[in-house]
């Protein structure tokens, strides 16, 4: 019977000094899906309105497209690899994943800058259309997402190198990270497929 009381009493310490953060990163997450949700229904109300202005079909190039989205997919895919190192405790390889993920990450975000520059040089600017106004919008508020992430990703593996073991904290950032960036995958497969994709049609 005390054995069953000091394991009860232990369990409820773990349980009451457990952090939330997790939980409460889903629950940014969700405001994250309603801001989305919100551009990309702004850009099906203007997507064919172009004010005389240039088309997506004329506009996008599904090569540079393709790229990109091939960038971000093995990003998510090599955040993985750094969560199962964490898992095992490999500090050095969560590190090199993580900087593996930056890179390809950072690669995104600069061929979605260079691809508005192009836009702008060619009058396409958000200023020309309402249908170009909701395309800057939406796709440069999923860039600006990414950008954090890769903020984010510089300071963990910092955090990392100072570090002897990953604790539960640590494991918990991770985790967020985890979350993170795998939904910006998922909304960039959205806004290839009905942004992209849809507008070349």
């Amino acid at each position: 019977m005390a054995h069953d009381t000091t394991f009860h009493d232990a369990h409820s310490d773990h349980e009451h000094h457990a952090p939330p953060t997790v939980f409460g990163f889903w629950v940014y997450l969700m405001t994250d899906c309603i801001i989305f949700g919100t551009l990309f229904a702004v850009f099906a109300t203007f997507r064919n309105q172009y004010a005389g202005g240039p088309t997506g079909k004329e506009l996008f190039e599904i090569s540079g497209l393709a790229m990109e989205t091939a960038l971000l997919l093995v990003s998510s895919i090599t955040y993985g690899f750094g969560m199962i190192a964490a898992h095992k405790g490999a500090i050095r390889s969560v590190q090199l994943w993580l900087a593996i993920t930056f890179l390809l990450g950072l690669g995104f975000v600069g061929l979605e800058i260079n691809e508005f520059a192009h836009l702008i040089g060619e009058g396409a600017g958000p200023d020309r259309s309402a249908f170009l106004s909701a395309f800057f919008t939406l796709v440069s508020t999923h860039g600006l997402h990414v950008s954090c992430g890769l903020i984010w990703i510089v300071t963990l593996v910092v955090q990392l190198s100072r570090v002897t073991e990953i604790s539960e904290r640590m494991m918990n950032k991770l985790t967020m990270l985890s979350l993170f960036w795998h939904f910006l995958d998922i909304v960039w497969i959205c806004v290839f497929s009905f942004v992209y994709l849809g507008s070349m049609i």
